[in-house]
């Protein structure tokens, strides 16, 4: 290129916003296991309670267990999805509600608990309104909030984008694991994510992620800026 030349970059600011959340996480999956500096993907799962109208009938010899399509619905809740994809670690959290305040308390455990002696946790989560630094503030004194903020750096993942959170992986094993039959109250989805959890992790489950930013140049290219040269 001349020196009277220069690259103009044409993208929607949309489409922008989208590449640069992307790549930022694409290139965090792409590091090498680092136990000081770990990255874990949250995200949180709706559940619908379930009770069933009518008892079901057990299965026997020759015939599958038999249960009424009709249920009582018995209210709502949410599962936190905490998982490290290289250590081969998460952690379900069910919750009545899934408010900023039940979002920093996920925090303080991974903090605290889960990983006292990290150097600092990369934490890779969507877009909603509660997720983020703020919810410390708003559930912790300022002392406090700010000595877990300091723990964490945060990876967002673009609007629209959530496929790009392992935690989503994770959630779909949940959901096959916990919530294939119905859940009658927040006690039995306790349980029931309490046995799963310890069986995965005891098996030290991780997650292969594959889809790299070069792949994502080529499979996604619409989505990045075409080069142009301008005179000035």
């Amino acid at each position: 290129m001349k020196p009277w030349q220069h690259e103009q970059w044409c993208i929607p600011e949309a489409n922008a916003a989208f590449v640069a959340a992307m790549e930022d996480v694409l290139d965090l999956y792409a590091q090498p296991y680092d136990p000081q500096r770990p990255v874990v993907c949250l995200d949180e799962k709706p559940v619908v309670l379930h009770a069933e109208a009518r008892p079901s009938l057990p299965a026997k010899l020759g015939q599958v267990e038999r249960r009424d399509y009709a249920y009582v619905r018995q209210g709502t809740a949410a599962t936190f999805v905490l998982v490290e994809p290289l250590g081969g670690w998460r952690h379900y959290a069910p919750s009545a509600r899934r408010t900023a305040q039940d979002y920093a308390a996920q925090l303080r455990y991974l903090a605290d608990e889960a990983y006292p002696d990290a150097q600092v946790i990369r934490l890779v989560q969507d877009n909603l309104n509660t997720h983020g630094p703020a919810a410390l503030y708003a559930t912790f004194a300022p002392e406090e909030a700010r000595r877990l903020r300091q723990r964490f750096e945060f990876h967002q993942t673009p609007k629209h984008g959530s496929w790009l959170n392992m935690a989503e992986i994770e959630i779909s094993i949940l959901a096959r694991g916990c919530l294939s039959r119905p859940c009658p109250n927040l006690a039995t989805l306790r349980q029931r994510s309490a046995a799963l959890e310890a069986e995965r992790n005891a098996e030290q489950r991780t997650i292969t992620w594959q889809f790299t930013t070069a792949d994502a140049r080529t499979k996604l290219h619409d989505l990045y800026p075409a080069v142009q040269t301008k005179l000035d």
